[in-house]
This record gives C-alpha cells, structure tokens and sequence, in this order.
C-alpha cells in the first residue's frame, strides 16, 4: 500500500474503513516518522503531525473528524536531534530500529478541518500507543509517567535507567485528556492496547520482567477478567481484535528471532486450555511481519512489513478469509459483523478513486475479442493482419472524436523494415584441393548467417582458431585467446560454434560474453579476415547443426564473409591435417586455447546472396488536445502487433501448433483494450466538463514490437521534427504509460520501470490504495518492451505487466484465458495515472539508471530447463516460477509452479539476474542441483540442462 520514503507503518482503518493513519519516514531532511492520512476513496494523501520531531501510534476519532498520535514536537530540543539523526543517516552511519521511549512523548489531537494539534496529556514520560474507544468517549494509552513520580526500589531505578519500557503501563482516560488511572500494576512493560469493536474489552501485550518474552492478555474496559491467550515463551505482540470479538491477530518471533510472523488466537482464552486449538499462523514470510489490524468489516488486513526487496518496512493489505481463521482456532461458523447503527461497515473504496474516470470491462472485452480472432490472422507486422489491427484501432479513435496524430493528417503513421531474410539463387561453395573442386549444397550442407557479406568473395585459404574467443585476463580468469600466434590476414577462420564445454561455470559465464557469433566475426574481422566458419562440433550435443538463418533487429551485415557448415563438411577440411573435429574439440574443452594452424593445399570459393524482404508497418496515433496546453504530452501506448502465424524466432508453438494462428490475447490485445479505453475514459470525461487537461495526451498502438521495438522507437526519432541523433524527447513529451500484458492478473501487477521518476512512488501509492490494486513496484527501465524506446529518449517511463506464462507467444494465448475484471482494475489504474499527470502542472523529472550488468541476451543463453518466472513477485527473494514447459528437464526434476528458485548449480539466486547468470554457466546434459522453496519449505532436486538450439 505505501511507496514512498525509506519505510511506513502502523496503520489504522476509520469505523467506516473510507481513511487510513500511518506513519512513515518521508520527509526531505526529517529522518523521524510523522503521522499520514490516506483517503481511500481517491488515494490522497496528507501529513496530519506537525513535521517537527518524532511521532507515532495515530489513531482515527469515529467522527473522522480528528486524528490522534504521540509526538515529541514540543521538546525544544527537538530540531536539534532531528538534524543530528538526519546527519548521521546521510553520513553513512545505519543503526539496527529499535522503539524508543523519548519521556517527550506526549498525546495529541489533530482538528482534521484546521490543522490544529491539541495537547491532551502533558506529564513528563512516555505518553504513546493510544486509541479512542469506539464511541470516541475514553482514550487507552501506554504510559511510564508514575516513574518519575513515585518511589522505585533501586533495583527498580537502575533497570529503568537502562530500559525506560520497564515501567510502561495502561492508563485510561476520558477523551479530553481528564480522570487519567493506571488500569495495570505489574512488572514489565504493558503495552500496544486497543479496545475491541463493541468497546468491552482492551487487548494488550504483557512482557517478562527481562523483556525476553511477551504475551498477548485481554481484559474488560475496567481492569477486570484479566485473561492471558498465549503461552508460546516468544516475544509475542501487537494484539488486535476481529470486529467480530471473537479471535485477535497478533505478531511473534517463535519462528525465529528475527522472523516475526502474524498468528490468530481465540479470544476467550480457550487456546492455553488442554485439547484445544493453538493459535494458528497466518504468514509465511522470512523477516518482519507485524502490527496487524482488520478493517471493520473484518475482510481486509493492513499489517507492516519487511517483505519487500529492501527489506525495510512498509504497509500492505491483503483480503481477510474469515470462515478460514475461524476453523483454524476451533471457532464456529461467522456470523454478519454490523456497526451499532445496524450499518455494514464498507470494506472497499465506492469510488473507482479517479473521482470521473469509468472502465468498462465490457469495452475492454470487446476490444480484445476483436483483435485476437481468428481473422487478424496473429497481426504480425506488415501483413494485412496487422492493417486490419490497426485499422480497428484508428476507427475507434475516430469515434471517440479524437485528433489524428500519424502521418499526413491520418492516424497512421508508416515505417520501413526489413521482414526477414532468405537464401538468394547464387550461394555456391566450393573447396579446392588441388586435384578436385569439390561443391556443397547450401541449407544442407552449409548456410550463410544473416549478418555475413554479400557477393563473390575471393578465394582464399582456410585456418583454425579453435572457438574463435578473445577475452581479456581479469580477477580469477586468465587472458584467453585463440588467435595467439595465428596469422589469418586475408584467410577464412574456422571455429567451433559455443564455449569450451567442460569449463567452470564462472569461466563459461565470464567467456560468455565473448562468445557470440557476432562478436567471433568482428574479432576475426579486426585481424583481417576474409570470412569467418563455423562449426557446431560433436561435442556440442546441438539440435541441428547449422546456425539457424534468422535475424535481429539492427540486421547490421559484417565486411566479412560468414557461414555455417555441417561437422561432416569441416572434416573434410581437416582432412589434410591428420586432425578430427572430435580430437580438436576434446583438446580446447578443459578451457585452456591451443595454437591454432593453418589447413593446408586447400582454398575455399565463395559467393553469398542473402535477399532481405522489406516492407512497412504503421502505428496508429491520436491526441486529445488540452483547452490551455502545456509543455510536455502524457503519451499512453501498447503494442498491436503479434507473431502471426509463428514465423521467426519468438514462437514457443509445440511440434504440433507449428503454424498455427499465434492469437496474442494477453500479447498484446489486452494492453490495446486498455490503452482504448483509457482513451474513452477520459475523452468523456472532458466532453462533460469534467476533465481540465494542463497538457495534451497521445494515444498510440504501436507495431513491430515483437521485431524490436521498431514502431515505438521510430516515433521517437521522429517525433516532432526529431532525428535518431537527439538524445531527449523532453519536453515534447512529459511521460509515457505503456501496458504490455495485463491480462493475467492474478495476485498483483507488476509495475515497471518506477526507479525513472522520483515521483512514481507517491502517485502509485495513492491510486493503488484507492483502487484496491495490488502492485509490485520494479524498479529497473531497461525493459524488453516499448517503454525502453522513450526511456532511452530521457521521458520518464511506466510499464504495467501481469507476468509471463506457459501460452506466452504460442497459439494457446487466447481470449477465454483472460481475467477481464482483473485487466479492469489495472486499466483503472493506468487511467488515474494518466489523468493525473495530464491535469498537472508540475512534470515528473527524469532519473538516469544504469544499465543492469548482469542482464543476459536470452540468444546467448544455451541452457534450457523450461521454467517460466513470475516477472511481478518483485518482494520475492530468488525467482519464483509461474509455469514450468510441459516436458521439459525442470519438469521432469519435479519443479513445480510456485516454486521459488532459490540457488542453481552452487550458485545463489536472488533475482532474475542472479538466475540468468546461473543458467549461462550450465553445460548442457550435465546434471545439477536445483534447490527452491515450495510452501516456504526448502527442495532439492536433480536437473539436467537441454539445449535450446
């Protein structure tokens, strides 16, 4: 629920559950919590503390009136010990969080109407963790104030010197601060107290005298039935009732020191009784799980915790399952929880929390059902599929009224590409030996590489250099080079296909980068070589043995000539030299290079005709104009291009859908069906008035992603007169909002590419909180979709993603798989977004970040163990999986899905990257260990790599 800031927590519902009080540690310059209320209805957010010193324990009057909390703002010490803390933080000095007992806390009430804080308790001490009953009438506090006021035994005076929450105890007291009594008279700190819902009883933690151990106690308003819940000899804490009364929820370390997790009690006491249920857990977590209230219909929970990737603290909300909680303690069936007025208490905003903006779900399932069908025939770029896409889209945008934004007044706007690449008539190669000239058939016997030059190339002598590296000595790794001592100046170099393949996995993925066949070609280019041959060997275990002839999108050619040959064509080459393929490859696998040499008597002739199929694909771009515009668009975009038929490299079909519609549902019809009705949205809401735009918003369908972000990135260079060389797009446009995928939800949305603009936080938290969106925030920009394209052009850039799954670019991406209410919900949340930025004055800056070092090229990778990761678990440490191929190795080890992946052939997994890295140090049909957490319980099984070529 909370974003922003170093860390939140503590939060409170109102009786109607429309407001939530938090602290959190968000000011510039103040490293202290201060008190925050959250509208639910429209996520917005304000400070109710008056800034100044530490505050803590807010609480909401029913009224909804007023706010209450603990704060040291009147210390006249305090700025001084703000900017001391503040310096030490900014320095570098961290310290290990820890409560503090400052004797200047005292209680206060915030007028929510003029701002005003009302001092209601004023003795030296402690005066904190306080709430209102539910009539407003009395106040429960936890306070050390009778210390420095009556007698202490020494033994008492010198544990309270040390630990001042070794006289914490309850105080009662009328609302106005007056008829103040101390409901507890025991040794060791009583505290965290709140009334249950009907305002009988007060529920409390206990702690030892030693402050090891905690226990979690109620009793009735007037200090009578003390009844002890738990007996679990851990720290347990921060009880709070279910407004039903009959169980509460609570936190404790019994798990582990460290490892705090939520439990459920039953609030009669029956739980320390002989035969009856245990408290039950409620999460499964490592680290910090604690403070837990339910919303007053009881089927929300807000609780604080560390579980996300900076394991620093903030709120979350998730759904409560009371009937479940209820069978898990030995209670019985719920009955309806009411307020005392008979009212339901509501659990959820009424708004859609963008105050005029409406989704239709049913808009969003007709635009997607029209662009994955049938007759789109899979909307491939620059196929007629694709323009019947397109023109869907532009015709929607002309009955929305909206200006045309492309190319000459229409909405399209045109752009040249190259489709793909075929065989010409006159590839011939022939080796001379002296005696004979002996031809190979191309696609059988040999193939040219996309990248290779073109036309007759001179005939010429033939050298080996094993696997073709050059990779530079560096920390653990020594200088390899397979070109030492080797002259190949106007030569054909032949070379082994991978990597040596018994070496380390840290040399392979430290060779790796070094290894591609681009790459292999410039090196050989640089020593002055005439072409470049490659060969898979038998060692290699590939699929087929000829490179595949595919493409990429910069389709950048060599000055070299390069190809591929069969094993049984390069022994013929060798055939001179008394060496096999085998022998050769056996020598360079243990990683260490042998000299390279010269093939003798023989010569190779060859020509290379390579014909490119250029055509056009056209995006589709239209503008709601502002009434007084300002500088910099809002521009919201999604790709409408597909796969096709499955042509070219990106299908994952199986042998049996092998051209087959390829529908893309999900891929990427449902982020068109949200850009559209994003468009709608606010196009009637302006029509009615409703709407004051500060600056123009673009609206735009983008082709040719699936070929490399080629319509997106051609906008950019051209966008308002520019040139491929400008580097900004700023402030022509002020941000971009890309939806690729969102029809998948499931558990949360993944929303990426936030580290772009410091203000993502603050606007994600609140219309996330609004909606009821659940939301994983990434942070990296350098995304594989069109976001990048406008990142790359210094706009701040959001991404909204559902995850990947095992129909990702397979014909099984269809229509029926979607949840339609789940793309609603990010739609919505796409559109608030974009409403706000466009009624704004104020334009979101541009943060640079560096690119990801560890970020692999999926081409490089061989290794294949058919798992799919869950893109969106952001606060999942390792990767969690969210499909496993149906047959392939992982599946065949028993990984399942939801696993999380944890640590692969030694090495440690903590993020994608971590696992990429890991999976380009396999060999393929080499058997490794594969450990994950399945239920949060630790699995090993044994896994042996496939090949993905």
């Amino acid at each position: 629920v909370t974003f922003v800031g170093e860390r939140a927590g503590e939060g409170y519902f109102s009786q109607d559950g429309s407001l939530f009080v938090f602290q959190s540690e968000r000011e510039p310059g103040n490293p202290f919590f201060q008190i925050y209320l959250m509208d639910l209805q429209n996520g917005e957010v304000r400070r109710v503390s008056p800034g100044i010193g530490k505050a803590t324990c807010p609480w909401i009057h029913p009224s909804k009136k007023k706010v209450l909390f603990a704060s040291t703002h009147l210390d006249p010490q305090a700025r001084e010990q703000q900017r001391a803390e503040y310096e030490k933080r900014t320095g570098g000095e961290s310290r290990r969080y820890s409560w503090d007992f400052d004797e200047q806390y005292d209680l206060f009430e915030t007028d929510l109407a003029s701002g005003q804080a009302k001092n209601l308790t004023k003795a030296r001490g402690y005066d904190a963790e306080a709430s209102w009953s539910p009539d407003g009438s009395l106040i429960i506090f936890a306070s050390n104030r009778h210390a420095y006021t009556q007698p202490l035994s020494p033994e008492e005076q010198d544990l309270f010197a040390r630990d001042p929450s070794s006289q914490v105890e309850l105080y009662l007291m009328k609302a106005d601060g007056t008829q103040v009594r101390r409901l507890t008279i025991s040794a060791g700190y009583d505290g965290g107290p709140f009334f249950s819902a009907d305002g009988r009883k007060i529920c409390w933690r206990h702690f030892s005298e030693d402050g090891a151990t905690a226990e979690i106690f109620t009793m009735n308003v007037d200090g009578s039935d003390v009844r002890q819940l738990t007996q679990m000899g851990a720290m347990s804490w921060g009880p709070y009732f279910h407004p039903s009364g009959d169980y509460l929820i609570f936190a404790t370390n019994r798990e582990g020191m460290r490892n705090f997790e939520l439990y459920i009690v039953d609030a009669t006491g029956a739980a320390g009784a002989t035969g009856a249920a245990a408290p039950a857990r409620v999460t499964f977590s490592e680290g910090f799980d604690g403070l837990p209230v339910f919303a007053p219909n009881g089927k929300r929970l807000a609780w604080t915790s560390a579980r996300g990737r900076e394991k620093q603290s903030q709120l979350f909300f998730a759904d409560w399952n009371d009937a479940e909680a209820r069978g898990r303690v030995g209670l019985p069936a719920p009955s309806e929880i009411v307020t005392e007025d008979g009212a339901t208490p509501a659990s959820s905003p009424s708004t859609d929390g963008s105050g005029l903006l409406t989704i239709s779900e049913r808009g969003l399932r007709t635009h997607i059902s029209t662009l994955a069908t049938e007759k789109m025939d899979g909307r491939l770029t620059g196929t007629p599929g694709e323009q019947q896409a397109t023109e869907y889209v532009a015709s929607v945008f002309q009955w929305l009224g909206l200006t045309p934004a492309g190319d000459n007044g229409s909405f399209f706007q045109s752009f040249p590409f190259t489709a793909g690449v075929s065989l010409g008539e006159d590839n011939r190669l022939t080796l001379h030996t002296g005696i004979e000239a002996r031809k190979f058939t191309v696609n059988t016997d040999w193939r040219p590489l996309t990248f290779s030059q073109t036309g007759e190339i001179e005939e010429s002598e033939i050298v080996f250099a094993g696997y073709g590296i050059v990779a530079p000595a560096t920390d653990g790794h020594a200088e390899y080079n397979a070109y030492a001592g080797l002259e190949v100046k106007d030569k054909w170099v032949m070379v082994f296909r991978y990597l040596p393949e018994d070496v380390t996995p840290q040399q392979r993925q430290h060779l790796n980068r070094y290894g591609g066949l681009r790459y292999k070609a410039m090196v050989a280019r640089d020593r002055g070589a005439r072409g470049l041959i490659v060969v898979s060997g038998p060692r290699a275990k590939v699929k087929e043995q000829l490179v595949p002839l595919s493409f990429d999108s910069s389709l950048a050619v060599s000055s070299i000539g390069v190809m591929t040959v069969t094993d049984a064509v390069a022994e013929q080459f060798l055939q001179n030299t008394g060496k096999t393929l085998n022998d050769l490859q056996a020598a360079l696998d243990p990683g260490t290079p042998v000299p390279g040499f010269a093939i003798p008597d023989f010569t190779l002739e060859v020509t290379i005709d390579i014909t490119q199929e250029k055509r056009t694909g056209r995006n589709v771009v239209a503008r709601l104009s502002a009434d007084t515009p300002g500088q910099g668009a809002v521009l919201v975009g999604a790709h409408v291009d597909h796969l096709g038929r499955g042509v070219g490299a990106g299908s994952l079909a199986r042998e049996e859908e092998k051209g087959q519609v390829h529908f893309g549902a999900d891929d990427n019809a449902s982020g068109v069906g949200g850009m559209l009705e994003i468009a709608q949205a606010l196009t009637q809401a302006k029509g009615r008035g409703q709407l004051q735009l500060q600056r123009d918003v673009l609206f735009a369908a983008w082709s040719g992603e699936e070929v490399g972000l080629l319509g997106s990135g051609h906008f950019a260079r051209t966008f308002g007169g520019g040139s491929s060389e400008s580097t900004t797009l700023s402030p022509a446009i002020s941000a971009y909002l890309n939806m690729d995928m969102i029809g998948r939800f499931d558990k949360s949305v993944s929303l990426q590419g936030v580290g772009s603009s410091s203000m993502w936080p603050g606007e994600i938290e609140r219309f996330a909180a609004a909606l009821g969106v659940s939301v994983s925030l990434q942070p990296d920009s350098y995304l594989p979709t069109d976001s990048t394209s406008f990142y790359l052009k210094q706009v701040p850039s959001l991404n909204a993603f559902t995850g990947a799954h095992a129909d990702y670019h397979t014909p099984r991406d269809t229509v029926d798989k979607l949840n339609f209410e789940g793309a609603a919900k990010i739609t919505r949340l796409m559109a608030a977004l974009t409403r706000s930025l466009a009624t704004r004055t104020e334009t979101p800056d541009y943060v640079a970040m560096t690119r990801p070092s560890t970020t692999m090229a999926r081409v490089n990778l061989r290794a294949y163990l058919g798992t799919i990761p869950d893109y969106t678990q952001s606060e999942v440490f390792g990767v969690k999986l969210t499909g496993v191929a149906k047959g392939g190795p992982a599946e065949q080890a028993g990984v399942q899905t939801g696993d999380v992946i944890v640590e692969l052939a030694g090495r440690k997994v903590e993020n994608i990257y971590d696992y990429t890295y890991a999976l380009d140090g396999l060999k393929i049909g080499a058997e490794v260990k594969l450990r994950v957490l399945r239920y949060g319980q630790p699995v090993t099984v044994n896994v042996t790599p496939g090949s993905r070529e």
